[in-house]
């Protein structure tokens, strides 16, 4: 925890003494956007704090976009100034380009601009991604499955996001749609207020889910409530039959007294095909090892952001896209949503739109 402050905080000096050299003018305007930065960060701690609560519904939304927005920016910022530095002391670039120079301020803002306006783009940008599963169960010919993770709905995904994305599911004509958790972002407030229980009600086939440890952070028994207003099945450590499925949900991680997978499976109906929920995607063997069919799990948002891909590449054992491991598939899922900023650079928003067929 203190090096999740401690890091912000050296990169926040590291990047202001920098632009404090590069900018080519001085006085008063150098000052006025070394503050205008440090004020960006001025609403980190709004959004972690119970004061966001209490602000105006679009206040808290400004707040939120700006100090989750500014985060990103620092990290690439503080990746261009290391690769200049770095460049300087292989004499590669000239220091007189660091030090007053309207060229360079103006060329790292232009770039920093144009990457930031990509990742927004290409955030906006849902991803449809088709898979074939084939299975010997008898299934009725085929099942068409919708399935997301990682909505995170709340102060920055509101209303009108979701209504756009449950118009691309009910496009779908899916039987059944599987959400694999973080459907709640950081509150309840924003998804309360602006009545996305009726917009999730409006997916036109039955909804299930398992929990996130976003649900956890909201408040588990509330999200719950949320769900069931919003007509969608919670499965937590629980089993439900849907037709020829067997849908597998699991509680979070983040409790410890969690069931295991191979404690679920003893629910299930082995005859038919099964499908995991579990959110995040540790120890995939266990799955496996409990005879599941297929597992969906999102989480890692494929790190969002690159070079973060980099680091959940190295945690999981899959951080996205399809897995397999004997006869159990997987899909980890970069999710539907995002947390903080919106952007994606490196990596991609999606659905996957699943076609089970009998062999």
């Amino acid at each position: 925890m203190v090096l999740f402050l401690v890091l912000p905080i050296l990169g926040l000096a590291y990047t202001l003494w920098h632009i404090w050299c590069i900018l080519p003018f001085g006085g008063m305007w150098r000052g006025a956007v070394v503050a205008a930065c440090i004020l960006a960060f001025a609403a980190l701690p709004v959004i972690f704090s119970r004061a966001i609560e209490d602000l105006p519904l679009n206040i808290a939304t400004a707040c939120y976009e700006v100090g989750n927005s500014v985060v990103f920016v620092l990290l690439y910022t503080v990746m261009a100034f290391l690769l200049l530095d770095l460049g300087r002391l292989a004499h590669i670039v000239p220091r007189p380009w660091l030090y007053a120079n309207a060229y360079s301020a103006c060329a790292l803002a232009a770039a920093l601009a144009a990457t930031f306006t990509y990742g927004y783009l290409n955030y906006r940008h849902k991803v449809r991604q088709p898979i074939e599963l084939t299975t010997a169960k008898h299934i009725g010919g085929e099942v068409k499955v919708v399935m997301m993770s990682d909505l995170h709905l709340g102060y920055h995904n509101r209303r009108k996001e979701l209504a756009r994305w449950v118009d691309m599911v009910n496009a779908e004509r899916p039987d059944i749609v599987l959400i694999a958790g973080d459907i709640v972002d950081m509150s309840l407030r924003p998804l309360l207020e602006e009545g996305m229980a009726d917009e999730l009600r409006r997916i036109s086939a039955p909804v299930y889910a398992c929990l996130g440890n976003h649900e956890y952070y909201s408040g588990r028994h509330k999200a719950a409530d949320f769900m069931q207003s919003a007509g969608i099945t919670l499965l937590q450590d629980s089993v439900a039959t849907v037709g020829n499925l067997c849908i597998v949900g699991r509680d979070d991680r983040t409790n410890p007294q969690r069931l295991s997978v191979a404690q679920l499976m003893k629910k299930a109906d082995m005859g038919k095909y099964v499908i995991v929920l579990d959110h995040q995607p540790y120890h995939l063997e266990r799955a496996e090892r409990a005879g599941a069919d297929f597992q969906l799990s999102g989480h890692t948002h494929h790190g969002q952001l690159w070079p973060i891909s980099w680091i959940t590449e190295a945690i999981y054992e899959c951080a996205f896209g399809p897995w397999q491991r004997g006869g159990t598939r997987y899909y980890v899922t970069s999710g539907m949503g995002i947390w903080g900023g919106k952007f994606r650079i490196g990596t991609r928003s999606e659905y996957v739109v699943a076609t089970i067929r009998e062999l």
